[in-house]
């Protein structure tokens, strides 16, 4: 079975896809997706989680320091411990996804 061909929305796409199913002028949801958008990124950045029931949770992951290789001379070093945002997408989601 091939791969098949995704397309990735733009932000303006989702905009526009979001202020008609919403009922709202492309302007009110371009305001209403840059609030969404900064409020999640406020919390997570805080360390803390947002969660939807059934849709997903952002939250921060964190990778622990570990030892690596240097890809060009292939000593080893030290990668630092890091955080990154991480999406967990809920049930229902997951069951729109998979046609159920």
């Amino acid at each position: 079975m091939g791969k098949k061909e995704v397309k990735n929305h733009t932000k303006t796409e989702f905009e526009a896809i979001f202020a008609e199913k919403a009922g709202l002028t492309k302007v009110a949801a371009k305001q209403a997706v840059d609030a969404f958008i900064a409020s999640v990124t406020d919390i997570v950045k805080k360390g803390d989680s947002v969660s939807f029931t059934g849709f997903g949770k952002f939250e921060v992951g964190y990778r622990a320091a570990r030892e690596g290789r240097n890809p060009k001379t292939g000593e080893p070093m030290k990668i630092a411990a890091s955080k990154s945002p991480k999406f967990s997408a809920g049930k229902l989601l997951k069951d729109a996804v998979n046609g159920k």
